[in-house]
């Protein structure tokens, strides 16, 4: 588990009622470069470097001048104690930091709140399968047997839809294919798309960006994984679960 990872899941664990328990710095956006820097203009002037824990392209969501949020760690072992966390798009705030999607993944099954992952009697997260990989979420039930859940934050949106992927993914690829194979071995598979706004209704693979990754997974859901997307309602100190999205594969 990463560092950012690790930092997401202790950042989950103090939320009290959906609220993150860390200060939270508004400003607007600069520029993003080096892949995972990124600079803010604070409202009081200030110029503020933080990490950028998304590895995708963000597309449409890196407009000069948007209100971001930035979250303090308050950890002084960090190189870069701000962490680029939400980002206002139209309106709307997109939640950027992929750890929080996994984490919110787990607090919505351990809490019952997504009907098709409930009734298993034990949950667990980065349980090693496949070629190297950890799966995001593992349940386990002496008669439903066990689901095998990989988890997306999806941010990128055209008119109602949301879409996934936004940059090419040989690593999400690899993910769809290990979901396969625990298929054809008698495993349930499951491909949540976590969307980090509440603007979507629907979800649909971004052929245009990535055809490779879209025609793996269509194929895999004709194969047997089970493809969930669900929404969120994100602001600059919260993140909920929000309402099931129409999957148009």
């Amino acid at each position: 588990m990463s560092q950012h990872e690790r930092e997401s899941g202790a950042i989950w664990r103090m939320l009290i009622g959906m609220q993150i328990d860390k200060p939270v710095t508004i400003g607007r956006f600069i520029k993003r470069y080096k892949r995972f820097l990124t600079d803010v203009e604070a409202d009081n002037g200030d110029i503020l470097t933080a990490h950028c824990p998304n590895t995708g392209s963000m597309k449409g969501c890196l407009s000069e001048g948007a209100r971001v949020a930035l979250r303090d760690s308050q950890d002084p072992k960090r190189k870069l104690q701000l962490t680029f966390q939400t980002v206002e798009v139209d309106g709307t705030w997109v939640n950027v930091d992929t750890g929080l999607p996994n984490a919110l993944a787990y607090e919505a099954v351990e809490a019952g709140l997504i009907p098709a992952l409930t009734g298993y009697s034990t949950l667990r997260r980065e349980v090693k399968y496949g070629t190297g990989s950890r799966i995001d979420l593992l349940l386990e039930d002496p008669e439903k047997g066990r689901a095998w859940v990989e988890v997306k934050n999806t941010t990128l949106r055209e008119g109602d839809a949301a879409l996934f992927p936004d940059a090419v993914t040989t690593r999400g690829k690899k993910h769809l294919e290990e979901l396969e194979r625990v298929v054809q071995a008698g495993d349930r598979g499951v491909m949540l798309f976590c969307v980090s706004r509440s603007d979507v209704k629907t979800f649909s693979p971004a052929d245009e960006i990535d055809p490779d990754y879209c025609e793996t997974l269509r194929r895999v859901a004709k194969a047997g994984v089970e493809v969930l997307a669900y929404a969120t309602i994100v602001t600059p100190t919260s993140f909920e679960l929000g309402h099931p999205l129409e999957v148009v594969l």
